[in-house]
């Protein structure tokens, strides 16, 4: 039996209400009344009109999409605008409300699925090793988990690098549900050294080469009922590429050396940093073997996307770091620094700084701004209070070296400062005027007098 919350919005009538839970109940699913104060995890709401207050209520009740909402339609057909609003503002689906056995056991697999789906969403498989709450990551890894349980399609990972490819295909090897299942076998295309590419893959004979004292398994025989990830797949040149779409297609393979066909069945990972779908139209990659590749695509989200991730990350970076039954807090500021970083290497990136922090921080105190190194520390723009920079005191000695005078010196600063400005606002003097603290008149003034000491000089 599948508990959920339920809410019937505008629907009045307390007779179809009635028909609706017993309905409910009898096909395995108990519902239980909406408590909005309290309102926590699936459920679902029935409706006969798509309106801008039913999108706001599902917003609220759905936590703008991080828990599951099944909205059920008890009115006529919906238009495609009023369905994808439903969705955007957080519905997981939209069903029809039909009695019907067949419909009433969809809408019971369909919540039973979920439940699945999200009760590892919350266990210590994903937790400890793909860390972060918000939505964009959560969505990602409902996907994900979803695909693995539920399909044997070979999946196509993408995303920038440190973003946690190698993590997801060894979550998806992980969940798996294939019976016997043996190892995931990992190859990184970037080492493949071309001249051995046939024996990474395939395996070899004895002799097939000079150097090959003995025979050898290649990938394909040592993923055999298991995973193979292939992490940077869209390094592989154009022959490894076809030879690898022959054993996609038609499970079986050749040793270098050998005349005799080998079996092999696994499910395949793949990962790349890049445009796949780019490389094809610019022919560096083939389009069958993307098709076969991407029986579904993942792309994973940047840091910058996940903000809300980032402490949380860091938090887990520490323990793992600095092990102690008593955490290490973050001060306040430090806080605000890592939530306000860039981080171009993303999650490994954040990992690295976090591990540089860590090795620098002494006792049991809080992390304090001290303990970011100095070359991680950001470039501030200290107002008018530290402007006067090494570089402009630079440029005051040198001037005062060759024997150029006070007043020069102002005047040569200040006309500089005008026509930076100037230029910034692209001849708008009132503008200009403005920036400078000045007024319009003393600006078109000291302009024109600049403009004549010219011609005199």
């Amino acid at each position: 039996m599948t508990t959920v919350w339920r809410h019937f919005h505008a629907l009045n009538d307390t007779r179809l209400q009635v028909e609706i839970v017993s309905a409910l109940a009898e096909s395995g699913v108990q519902t239980l009344p909406l408590n909005q104060k309290s309102a926590k995890g699936p459920g679902i709401i029935f409706f006969g009109e798509i309106s801008q207050e039913l999108c706001e209520f599902m917003r609220s009740v759905s936590r703008k999409g991080h828990e599951r909402v099944l909205a059920v339609s008890v009115g006529n057909a919906h238009s495609h605008c009023e369905i994808w609003s439903l969705l955007e503002a957080g519905a997981s689906d939209i069903v029809y409300w039909d009695k019907q056995e067949q419909r009433l056991q969809e809408l019971f697999l369909r919540l039973k699925r979920w439940d699945e789906i999200d009760e590892i969403l919350e266990s210590p498989l994903i937790t400890i090793n793909l860390v972060g709450k918000s939505l964009v990551w959560k969505t990602a890894l409902r996907q994900i988990i979803e695909v693995a349980l539920f399909t044997d399609a070979a999946v196509l990972i993408s995303g920038e690098s440190g973003t946690g490819k190698e993590l997801v295909a060894r979550l998806i090897h992980s969940l798996d549900r294939r019976g016997q299942k043996r190892d995931l076998v990992i190859l990184d295309c970037t080492t493949i050294v071309p001249t051995l590419s046939g024996s990474e893959f395939f395996g070899h004979e004895r002799g097939a080469f000079t150097g090959a004292s003995s025979s050898r398994d290649g990938a394909f025989a040592l993923a055999d009922g298991g995973t193979l990830f292939l992490d940077e797949v869209g390094e592989l040149p154009l022959e490894l590429q076809a030879q690898l779409l022959r054993v996609v297609q038609e499970k079986c393979y050749k040793r270098v050396g050998s005349n005799s066909w080998q079996k092999t069945e696994f499910r395949l990972v793949c990962a790349t940093n890049r445009d796949l779908m780019e490389e094809v139209k610019r022919g560096r990659f083939r389009h069958d073997l993307y098709y076969r590749i991407a029986g579904w695509e993942c792309r994973l989200p940047l840091l910058r996307d996940r903000c809300e991730d980032i402490v949380p990350l860091v938090r887990h970076f520490m323990c793992q770091l600095a092990p102690d039954d008593n955490p290490l807090e973050l001060e306040k500021e430090v806080e605000e620094y890592l939530v306000k970083r860039d981080y171009p290497g993303n999650v490994r990136d954040l990992k690295q700084l976090i591990s540089r922090i860590i090795y620098r921080h002494v006792g049991r105190g809080s992390v304090t701004v001290g303990d970011i190194p100095i070359e991680e520390r950001p470039v501030i723009d200290s107002g008018l209070c530290h402007w006067c920079d090494e570089p402009f005191e630079k440029s005051i000695r040198k001037a005062i070296s060759i024997g150029v005078g006070l007043k020069e010196i102002g005047r040569v600063a200040e006309d500089t400062a005008v026509d930076i400005v100037v230029q910034a606002e692209e001849g708008n003097l009132q503008r200009a005027a403005q920036r400078l603290g000045v007024t319009d008149r003393a600006l078109q003034l000291r302009r024109a007098n600049r403009r004549q000491s010219d011609v005199y000089v």
